[in-house]
């Protein structure tokens, strides 16, 4: 069976919109690649195997649609909006500063980050959502921890002078 558009939705916006921010560091881009997201899901007429099945679907297509807005030949002339993610809620003041810090990163750091510390997902499910190798999953998130980590301790040093 086929969950109604407005409970899978419910369910899953707010990742779906996470993951594509991430990505595209742009709130008006991320709500089209939600809006585009549940779109094809509404189009599609298969069903899922399960709602782990159905999470995966829907986060590989937001992530695939934010790479394709990424490549547009029409961005590469276009200057970003500098957007805040105020949208995203936090429950630590320090909450939002590694997730800017994570937003920082180069996008194959910050799409394994993102879907292994946000979305809870595993080394391997992030390897085969994204189609890598375990290991290319694995040097990704070391990468990546090892610049956050540099990031976010250059900014306490500027933040103790």
């Amino acid at each position: 069976m086929k969950p109604p558009l407005e409970q899978v939705m419910a369910q899953h916006a707010n990742s779906v919109y996470a993951a594509a921010y991430s990505l595209l560091k742009n709130k008006p881009d991320a709500e089209d690649v939600v809006q585009e997201t549940f779109l094809k899901y509404y189009a599609r007429s298969r069903e899922f195997f399960s709602a782990e099945h159905l999470r995966a679907w829907l986060l590989r297509l937001a992530i695939n649609r934010a790479k394709d807005i990424l490549r547009a030949a029409s961005r590469k002339n276009t200057v970003p909006l500098e957007d805040d993610p105020q949208d995203l809620t936090f429950p630590q003041p320090e909450s939002r500063v590694l997730f800017e810090a994570v937003l920082a990163l180069p996008m194959q750091y910050r799409t394994v980050i993102h879907l292994y510390y946000y979305e809870d997902y595993s080394v391997q499910e992030i390897a085969h959502i994204l189609h890598l190798t375990k290991q290319a999953v694995k040097t990704r998130l070391f990468r990546g921890r090892q610049m956050l980590r540099a990031a976010l301790k250059e900014e306490s040093n500027d933040d103790a002078t």
